[in-house]
């Protein structure tokens, strides 16, 4: 749990009760000012009513210029940003010819794959000249080809389970697989944080939804007593299935899943276990295999295993993984697998030789190597956030690490000025994260360098002086001196 300090709660309830108060005005002189406009909707109600787009309104584009910048290069270490401008204060952005090159802290390339890779890029060229860029079909009708039955195949045998499904988009992976596996007389227990994916998926399934504790597993088990005592709503008969579903690593906070007791205590109540590794496959893990690996949980115990490839395999789509007789049951039930084009072969090839760099099978030990150094980028970029004295969550290994901002006008402020500096960050705020707990989110890659990471530091401790969000006391300063022999403050 976060703790927030009083004065910042304070002084961010009276940010947003300023712009709240300032919205209102506008949109009351408006219709103070401008009644005589005649209205051309012709009897149609407004798609938009006034207070459903106020947010957006009056306090989105306010700071859109710093969410949706557009690139103009592969989401390498490095990337072209276009420069944007506005003449109607920020209520529209026109992009310009002119791009930045600057570092970039926020893509999800963790291991080095989203750009041009020398045994991934040249077989993806291939298979793009053989199969085209689409299969112009879903996976029942003409839309398999043998790279799909080799890349499910492969994810099985790398994620420890018989067998296994994908599918062309991420998101639809969670959203489309759980209105499956459960429905009306189940249950679904959710931990509070899971992703919009999941939290879809689960209202769209029918299933009872109950939530736990982020990552407490105490919590989790006093939820499941109450409820099996319980049963269903009105009839109180035994549920027909319990599931709980949890992440690997959560995006919003970088934690890593507290698995080996939430799966122990899913045996203890017969409950089935959902584990979605879209940013821990590839990312944690000896030979990255995710959580699972790293906690040391037997992939037989986590009943059906979710991933994404959009993160560190640098293509796009998403996977379900278990046994045979669910994924055959899901092959013939799940609409992203009956009516969606499938994944397309390039992407898929993509994934393939990824997975075979990262096991060592293109004959070199660079797989090896990208997940050492995710792994040291990670630890030492988080110690030293902490040391300047930011508040920093998630957890050593972890690739995604948030620096709490709380103000709404921090938000343009930091991510602005990382700019002005040549960074490119992610900031989050509501609606993506509670009111109060906006951040500025860091991934992490196997592709920046050290050089790349000491002049990361050097602009967002700047911009962390500048903004005030350093909430603890810095480490005393002193020279260290790093491998490579460069020096930090």
């Amino acid at each position: 749990m976060i703790t927030i300090p009083y004065l910042t709660a304070v002084s961010t309830y009276f940010s947003y009760g300023l712009l709240f108060a300032f919205g209102q005005l506008r949109d009351y002189s408006r219709l103070l000012f401008d009644w005589w406009r005649t209205n051309n909707l012709q009897g149609y109600a407004p798609i938009c009513l006034a207070h459903e787009d106020f947010y957006i309104r009056r306090l989105y584009h306010r700071i859109q210029d710093c969410f949706g910048r557009p690139i103009s290069s592969a989401p390498d270490a490095w990337v072209d940003v276009v420069e944007r401008f506005s003449n109607d204060n920020n209520k529209t952005l026109k992009r310009t010819t002119k791009t930045s090159r600057c570092l970039n802290l926020g893509s999800y390339n963790y291991l080095g794959f989203g750009s041009f890779d020398e045994y991934c890029t040249p077989r993806v060229i291939e298979c793009l000249k053989k199969f085209s860029a689409s299969t112009c079909s879903s996976r029942v009708d003409a839309g398999t080809t043998s790279v799909h039955a080799e890349l499910e195949d492969c994810v099985a045998k790398y994620v420890g389970q018989p067998a296994a499904v994908v599918f062309g988009m991420g998101y639809a992976t969670n959203s489309a697989i759980i209105p499956v596996l459960i429905g009306k007389g189940g249950l679904i227990i959710s931990d509070s944080l899971n992703h919009t994916s999941i939290v879809n998926g689960a209202r769209g399934s029918g299933a009872t939804i109950r939530v736990f504790q982020h990552n407490t597993p105490s919590h989790l088990e006093r939820v499941l007593r109450e409820q099996i005592a319980e049963g269903q709503p009105r009839t109180h008969r035994p549920w027909k299935k319990i599931m709980v579903v949890v992440e690997g690593i959560y995006s919003m906070e970088g934690e890593i899943c507290h698995l080996p007791e939430i799966v122990s205590i899913c045996k203890k109540y017969k409950a089935y276990v959902y584990l979605d590794e879209a940013h821990s496959i590839g990312a944690i893990g000896k030979t990255g295999r995710g959580v699972c690996e790293l906690l040391g949980v037997d992939t037989a115990d986590v009943d059906i295993m979710m991933g994404t490839f959009t993160k560190s395999f640098g293509s796009c789509g998403g996977y379900i993984a278990g046994s045979k007789d669910l994924i055959q049951y899901l092959k013939h039930q799940c609409p992203a697998h009956l009516y969606a084009t499938s994944i397309s072969t390039p992407s898929a090839q993509q994934i393939i030789s990824a997975i075979k760099v990262i096991l060592g099978e293109d004959g070199s030990n660079r797989g090896a190597q990208k997940l050492a150094r995710i792994r040291e980028n990670s630890n030492f970029f988080r110690a030293e956030l902490q040391k300047m004295g930011f508040e920093v969550l998630g957890d050593n290994d972890s690739p995604v690490m948030p620096i709490m901002l709380y103000n709404p006008a921090k938000i343009p402020a930091f991510s602005r000025e990382c700019l002005r500096e040549n960074l490119a960050i992610v900031v989050v705020g509501f609606p993506a994260t509670p009111l109060l707990l906006a951040r500025a989110r860091i991934c992490i890659s196997a592709s920046h360098s050290r050089e790349d990471l000491v002049k990361a530091l050097q602009v967002i401790s700047k911009a962390g002086d500048l903004t005030g969000i350093k909430y603890f006391p810095a480490a005393p300063k002193k020279q260290e001196e790093d491998k490579n022999g460069i020096k930090l403050d």
